[in-house]
């Protein structure tokens, strides 16, 4: 088993999307509460002009009310069930979705992934009409509260103390627990969260067993995973050709969960250092097998000459996307798109070509 020594990256000046794409952490959007206020008492929507918001979409949870959860920065105190549900966070509507919520307004996805048409949620969005949303690198305080919610979800959102305090003046509002630095909530805790929110806890924990379970069978059937070092490299992050993931960055428990090792710390990775890319299996996420092969030194690591490494192709493609969302919903998707590649990359056998996933 390798041992991993990367640098430290400093991750508190951007946010890195679901969709692999990087911004600069910005100050949140700010309104006060009495315009947030204003905007709910005069109707305001943020699409379309005058129309009223949609009907509830929520209701059939089997939760005792009121519910009270601790978070971040402060409590979430739900007094009712709620039929309003506005999600904030990059990932969060998948996590809405899988526990059969259709919420009335959602965060844009940033970059050029379909989401409307990602292929994991297609069941759930029957039907469903496209949603408003409510700003994309930045939240907006006021579109949320022209939805008039009556929860707000932001899970995975990067959202601060001062935009939660103007959130939790429009509806109560769940924030990510304290437990976990920004971006790196486990998907078993996001799911439960949100099921504690919407009075859906026996839903979630079902819904964790049976992926959990889909984890194991797949670890099961593949003992080589077990302990090989492996790295998640995505390219254009903070404008550098490589960038590591670590488990500072939910994109990456996927691997864990099959038994596969991976650097704690995230990493922009320079030129002269591409040997912390020469791990047991490489994960090339962002650009295709072609492009990759291009840069010579690249090209020359054991890893890629030998072919252990599974190439997750660009941003807008469906493989990105679902392991950027990491959910209920997107991780069996990826079982299926994934293992089997995996599986010939990590045999140890230079002589097994891995077929690279369809991306």
């Amino acid at each position: 088993m390798h041992r991993f020594d990367l640098g430290m990256a400093n991750l508190s000046t951007m946010i890195v999307h679901p969709s692999g794409v990087a911004v600069p952490r910005r100050p949140i959007r700010t309104a006060t509460r009495a315009a947030a206020v204003a905007a709910v008492l005069t109707g305001a929507v943020a699409c379309g002009g005058g129309a009223e918001p949609d009907a509830p979409t929520s209701g059939g949870g089997d939760g005792a009310w009121p519910v009270t959860i601790a978070n971040k920065f402060g409590t979430t105190e739900i007094p009712a069930e709620p039929e309003r549900v506005v999600t904030v966070g990059f990932n969060d509507q998948d996590f809405v979705l899988a526990l059969g919520v259709s919420p009335v307004g959602v965060r844009a996805n940033l970059g050029d992934y379909d989401v409307e048409n990602r292929p994991w949620a297609q069941e759930q969005l029957a039907g469903v009409a496209e949603l408003p949303t409510v700003g994309g690198q930045e939240i907006d305080v006021e579109a949320v509260a022209a939805l008039q919610p009556d929860l707000i979800i932001g899970v995975y959102s990067f959202m601060d103390q001062a935009t939660y305090d103007q959130l939790s003046g429009i509806a109560p509002t769940l924030a990510q627990t304290d437990e976990y630095t920004d971006g790196a909530t486990p998907w078993q805790e996001q799911t439960l969260l949100t099921g504690e929110a919407l009075g859906r806890e026996d839903e979630a924990q079902e819904l964790v067993d049976e992926v959990e379970r889909q984890f194991a069978d797949a670890a099961e059937r593949n003992p080589d995973f077990d302990g090989q070092a492996l790295v998640v490299d995505f390219a254009g992050v903070a404008g550098s050709a490589h960038y590591l993931f670590g488990t500072d960055d939910l994109r990456t428990q996927f691997f864990t969960d099959l038994g596969f090792d991976v650097a704690d710390t995230s990493t922009e990775v320079s030129p002269e250092r591409l040997d912390l890319l020469d791990q047991d299996v490489l994960i090339g996420g962002g650009y295709p097998e072609d492009e990759g092969l291009t840069d010579p030194l690249f090209a020359g690591l054991d890893v890629v000459s030998q072919d252990r490494t599974v190439y997750l192709g660009g941003y807008d493609g469906d493989v990105m996307g679902a392991l950027g969302y990491g959910s209920p919903l997107s991780l069996p998707y990826l079982l299926e798109q994934l293992v089997p590649p995996l599986a010939q990359a990590a045999d140890g056998d230079p002589a097994t070509a891995v077929e690279q996933p369809t991306v």
